[in-house]
């Protein structure tokens, strides 16, 4: 009951959460679109309102009147002309009750249309908002006297505009109604009991959903947006009766206004509260049962219990003719009938052991005398046993003597296999190091030769270079011949241009590039006759090199011809010992063999020895085991007969 208590509390809570979080999310939506759309109506008030600044017969006649004396009849026409315009004005633009046009030079009268506030018109001049437009062009909107007097259920929006060149400019004002903002309000549902406002940045209403509650907000302490920067968000809180709510806001960008919605929580938790109360009535009905089930097991199982265990009280008091009646078929009956079951095979059980016990008395008897009995023998045995193990004893030893002298002749003859075998190991490793010597010689015969031929290629190619290199030098020669011979034409040149003036001056820049070239190939030339020079010193450098190089390959030929004779010749006095060795080895192998099988003559005789004392010995062993075991024979079959006495007299406590 503990844990659908918790559960159902739980969910409880996760849907009160998931329920404030979404009706938030979803009322915030609904409050922001609702800031765009009052937006969208206040920009439409304030167009309307700019269309004046553009009128040009407005323009013209407050430009006519600045110009007129106070009092004329010029200034009264240019100021009904004014007037005509705002009605006109005034006629198509809805929700607008009065306009104003006031000019920023203070003697000039302040032209109105509509439903005008005598006391706003009044008052204007000496207003704080008068003088902050009068400063520079901008747009204000008025809620001084919001729900005052003549002016209940309108506010309004002012903005100024600087004139033309020689006008002080002025200031329209109109007169806007709430009932347009509150009928959008209105049309917003956040839920049951909801209401939605919206306030200046001043905690002034401005309109609302409810006009019957219209100053809820102010009931609320007007403190909901103290200290707030973001634009929008949630603020959940409490009412004037203390009840919690759930407040959402949203920032209008055109006035910095701000649209307030408020839900009653208790309206928006009543489905998660019939979570909570199914939990209590499931809860109920959960103990209920229990309680109706507890009844039922101790009916059921209780006492038949309590009746099984009483008997088996009485069971366990010897009583084995005890059975209980089986009246159901369910896990108590088969209880039941178990334990009728087990009580007839514990009597059962019973009966074969008194009738086992008696049997047993009477073995034990027969036990006894035939354990007394082996026991004389055994000690009959023992005697004769110890006497055949002596003798035995004596002929190990001798033999044990035999076989210690055959071993060491064995360790003597080992050692002489060993050093001769180690002989001939080393004699056969030298014949294959001669043998492998062999082979590397000739390899590195056949490779001195071939780095011989290699190198009189080499020299052969290296001629051949020094021939080429002798053929670039004469090539060189002519081309140093012709650069020659193309600086004197260039120098011809130059001069035939110098005589020729002016016209030749053309051809003497071509003479003096041809010049400049021909000095730059003399100069290259020169390069590469050095760069030649010094290979042709390198290669007559490596032609004597490589000609004091090849002496040495001839006699480095005749030293390995003679290395490889020396090691043929080992390689034969090497074989002539092995065979030798091998000769020696059979004959050392042969006396082994003879030893070895007078070393195994001996050892047999000795084994036999040993193994027939050890039978002597362990015979003795088994004939004293034998008569200790038949003196614990003799003790069990008394101990036996003993338990069969005091097992006879336990059983015949059991009621069968």
């Amino acid at each position: 009951m503990g844990i659908v208590l918790s559960l159902g509390y739980t969910s409880y809570s996760v849907a009160k959460q998931t329920v404030e979080s979404n009706a938030l999310s979803a009322n915030q939506q609904t409050v922001e679109q609702t800031a765009e759309k009052l937006d969208v109506t206040l920009l439409r008030f304030e167009d309307n309102l700019s269309q004046l600044f553009y009128n040009k017969d407005i323009q013209q006649a407050v430009s006519q009147q600045s110009l007129t004396a106070a009092g004329s009849t010029e200034r009264q026409e240019q100021a009904d002309i004014i007037s005509g315009e705002l009605n006109h004005w005034l006629a198509w633009i809805t929700n607008v009750e009065a306009v104003y046009l006031i000019s920023l030079e203070d003697e000039l009268p302040v032209v109105s249309a509509g439903a005008v506030n005598s006391d706003f018109l009044s008052g204007i001049r000496g207003s704080a908002w008068y003088k902050q437009l009068k400063e520079k062009p901008q747009s204000l909107w008025l809620t001084e006297a919001l729900k005052q007097g003549e002016a209940e259920g309108v506010f309004h929006f002012a903005k100024s505009m600087a004139g033309e060149a020689g006008d002080a400019g002025y200031i329209a004002v109109c007169d806007i109604k709430t009932t347009e903002l509150d009928g959008l309000l209105s049309k917003v549902d956040l839920g049951m009991d909801s209401y939605v406002q919206l306030l200046t940045t001043g905690d002034e209403l401005i309109a609302s959903s409810q006009h019957q509650e219209a100053d809820t907000y102010l009931r609320l302490g007007g403190t909901l947006f103290n200290g707030l920067s973001d634009t929008s968000g949630s603020l959940p809180t409490k009412d004037e009766l203390g009840k919690s709510i759930l407040a959402v806001y949203g920032t209008l960008q055109s006035s910095g206004w701000r649209v307030l919605g408020v839900v009653p929580a208790e309206n928006l938790l009543q489905d998660a509260g019939r979570i909570l109360n199914t939990t209590y009535i499931a809860v109920a009905a959960a103990a209920l049962i229990a309680v109706l089930i507890g009844l039922w097991m101790v009916r059921m199982v209780s006492h038949p219990l309590s009746r099984l265990r009483d008997l088996m009280f009485r069971g366990a008091e010897g009583d084995l003719r005890v059975r209980t009646a089986v009246v159901s078929r369910d896990e108590i009956g088969q209880l039941s009938g178990s334990f009728n079951m087990m009580m007839e095979r514990i009597t059962e059980l019973v009966v074969h052991t008194n009738e086992t016990a008696r049997e047993v008395l009477e073995t034990a008897d027969a036990l006894g005398n035939a354990s007394r009995k082996t026991a004389a023998s055994a000690k009959d045995i023992a005697a004769a046993t110890e006497e055949i193990a002596g003798g035995a004893g004596n002929l190990a030893l001798e033999a044990d003597r035999g076989h210690e002298m055959t071993a060491l002749i064995n360790e003597r003859m080992d050692a002489v296999i060993a050093a001769a075998e180690g002989m001939g190991g080393s004699a056969h490793q030298a014949e294959q190091a001669s043998r492998e010597g062999v082979v590397k010689l000739q390899e590195l015969l056949g490779r001195t030769r071939e780095t011989g031929d290699m190198t009189g290629k080499l020299v052969v190619k290296v001629n051949e270079l020094k021939d080429t290199a002798s053929s670039v030098i004469q090539v060189l020669e002519v081309m140093q011949s012709i650069t020659q011979q193309t600086n004197i034409l260039s120098f011809n040149a130059t001069i035939e241009a110098a005589r020729a003036g002016e016209a030749g001056k053309g051809f003497m820049v071509v003479a003096d590039e041809i010049r400049q070239l021909a000095d730059q190939s003399k100069r290259s030339i020169a390069m590469v006759a050095e760069i030649t020079d010094r290979i042709m010193s390198d290669m007559h450098e490596t032609v004597d090199a490589l000609s004091e190089v090849a002496p040495l390959f001839s006699e480095q030929i005749q030293d390995v011809q003679s290395t490889s004779d020396i090691f043929l010749s080992v390689q034969g006095q090497m074989n002539q010992f092995i065979d030798r060795l091998d000769s020696v080895s059979s004959s050392i192998e042969g006396l082994n063999q003879s030893q070895r099988v007078l070393s195994q003559t001996i050892g047999n005789v000795s084994s036999f020895a040993e193994e027939s004392s050890a039978a002597s010995e362990e015979v003795a062993s088994l004939t004293g085991e034998q008569q200790s075991v038949s003196d614990y024979l003799v003790e069990l079959s008394g101990n036996l007969e003993n338990s069969s006495i005091k097992l006879k007299e336990r059983l015949s406590k059991f009621s069968v």
